[in-house]
């Protein structure tokens, strides 16, 4: 389940990173009973001092990094990341050694244990390692040109509620606390307990503006969740990323629903997707030079098709710790547990 670079020493350190990611192997307890002591005439001997660890990204310390978790990684998977581990190789001097984590968890608390130093990270999976200290955001992944996505409360026109977006010019016309306030005592659709943008953030934007509603649908989906705001007969509200009324999948089925599921408020792009973290036991410098290679394999045919293969990154876009700030905010009005939320998202 482990792809490596050919280094003798890596044998050994993929093993030990396979036990700390999600192996493990029985261990035999001694009895109390059993166990030696020293005589009262035989002084016990000082602890040896262990050898000093080798600088990271040498062959005896090589930098981990992690594919996207998967209990079974596809031989294109650990192929892929072994073309991405050489290519860093080749830019920067550091050794690489590749592991296939069994979940997200297992990934963030390897990043704790010194046991993963680069990998792709979800939303939720960042903001836990984050939370703690452990990684560094380098790059996030884009789609559209964007690293960034909104969300937006809607509702069926004619439910009577008020708009406060204005779809014309683009933009909300009043503030949040003042557009939320309508859905006091409504209940509300969600697209699934672990979606961005169909639960967390918007119900984190719902708990700012003290906003308190029914107990809320979950439906499978955010097309789901604009057909139930279309039907009219499971919620009096939604929210979903943007724009999910024109799916291909509500096409063909209700070609009136822009001007039957109005908008209500737009939450701005403050949704990260994933991104490429590294951990903050590296060296700054060593961020700087492995971002710069990261840029560098995109822009080769092999690499980006070795990036999407391994992590399902089409772009990449330079991004910073401060940059997740206001999605940090959201999650945490939101109140859910963020470990929780992880192994909703585990297959």
């Amino acid at each position: 389940m482990i792809a490596s670079t050919n280094y003798p020493v890596n044998k050994l350190l993929i093993m030990v990173s396979l036990a700390i990611l999600g192996c493990s192997m029985p261990v035999r307890l001694i009895p109390e009973s059993q166990t030696a002591s020293p005589t009262p005439t035989q002084p016990t001997a000082p602890p040896a001092t262990p050898p000093p660890t080798a600088e990271p990204g040498t062959e005896k310390n090589p930098l981990i990094l992690a594919l996207a978790p998967s209990p079974r990684p596809s031989s294109a998977m650990i192929a892929a990341g072994e073309v991405i581990a050489s290519f860093i190789e080749s830019r920067t001097g550091y050794r690489l050694a590749t592991v296939a984590p069994p979940s997200e968890s297992a990934l963030v608390e390897a990043f704790g244990s010194n046991n993963a130093h680069i990998a792709s990270l979800s939303p939720f999976a960042y903001m836990l390692a984050r939370r703690n200290g452990w990684v560094t955001a380098l790059l996030g992944s884009a789609r559209d040109e964007q690293a960034f996505y909104g969300a937006q409360f809607i509702a069926n026109r004619e439910e009577g509620l008020t708009a406060y977006f204005d779809p014309v010019r683009n933009e909300n016309t009043a503030e949040s606390v003042q557009a939320l306030k309508q859905f006091e005592g409504k209940k509300p659709c969600w697209s699934d307990a672990a979606s961005p943008s169909g639960y967390v953030v918007p119900l984190g934007l719902l708990n700012q503006a003290q906003v308190a509603t029914r107990s809320g649908a979950i439906l499978r989906g955010q097309p789901s969740v604009v057909r139930a705001v279309y039907a009219q007969d499971i919620c009096d509200f939604g929210a979903t990323f943007i724009d999910a009324r024109q799916s291909p999948a509500l096409e063909s089925d209700y070609p009136d629903v822009l001007d039957r599921v109005i908008v209500i408020w737009r939450i701005p792009a403050v949704i990260p997707y994933e991104n490429i973290s590294i951990s903050n036991l590296l060296p700054l410098e060593m961020h700087r030079v492995i971002q710069r290679a990261f840029i560098d394999l995109m822009l080769t045919a092999e690499g980006k098709s070795a990036m999407q293969t391994a992590y399902g990154m089409d772009a990449l876009q330079i991004v910073e710790n401060e940059m997740y700030d206001e999605f940090e905010e959201y999650v945490r009005a939101s109140k859910l547990d963020l470990p929780s939320l992880l192994d909703d998202l585990e297959p």
